[in-house]
């Protein structure tokens, strides 16, 4: 996709808008359904004048609640686990391991987003969009003001299957999120979301 398409199609997602569609619904199916998921994703960020900083790609599971495997591959190695109680962030490049309560994490990232429980409703106001091509997408706005992003969209195929998901922080960078090879529940072992820090390397913890 050219930059001017990117930006037009990014803009579009980021305007208020309002139309019939059922995303909401989409959404409340994922959470209720979907108690593993696994994908391949990209992830593209960029600034508040929609420049590109950077760009990164991987794969991701999850196991609700609060479980889940964030692994990027390029362009550097780095591995986000949750095993419930703890988040473990691995940077091999820095040899640094930094640990945090699960609860002081849930929303600030989108792997603790997307595994978290049935608390959504609880936790945001939700509204239906606009269904652009064959994505439906919701807005997801949080209640707590402390929360590291201040919007979310989320799109999802007309058969229900999260496709993509955008997040804008406090200072207007934009998060993108495309999710291939999709799968849910999928039969994942427990030793996924488990984390022992490699020997040698700095760990900090709150």
């Amino acid at each position: 996709m050219s930059r001017l398409l990117f930006v037009f199609a990014l803009s579009i997602c980021l305007l208020p808008v309002s139309a019939k569609a059922s995303a909401v619904e989409s959404l409340k199916a994922f959470v209720n359904k979907a108690l593993t998921f696994r994908a391949d994703f990209s992830q593209t960020l960029l600034d508040k004048n929609f420049q590109v900083v950077k760009k990164a790609s991987g794969s991701m599971m999850f196991e609700r609640p609060g479980k889940f495997r964030w692994v990027y591959d390029q362009p550097y190695q780095q591995l986000i686990v949750g095993d419930g109680k703890q988040v473990w962030f691995y940077d091999q490049d820095l040899a640094q391991v930094t640990v945090h309560r699960l609860d002081q994490t849930l929303g600030s990232t989108p792997a603790a987003l997307l595994a978290g429980g049935n608390t959504i409703e609880r936790d945001f106001n939700l509204q239906e969009i606009d269904v652009q091509g064959e994505t439906e997408w919701l807005e997801a706005i949080p209640k707590n003001q402390e929360n590291a992003f201040e919007l979310i969209r989320l799109g999802f195929s007309q058969t229900g299957m999260l496709r993509e998901m955008i997040l804008r922080d406090s200072f207007d960078q934009v998060t993108w999120l495309i999710f291939s090879g999709t799968e849910q529940n999928p039969v994942l072992t427990p030793d996924l979301f488990q984390f022992t820090p490699p020997e040698g390397v700095d760990v900090i913890s709150d």
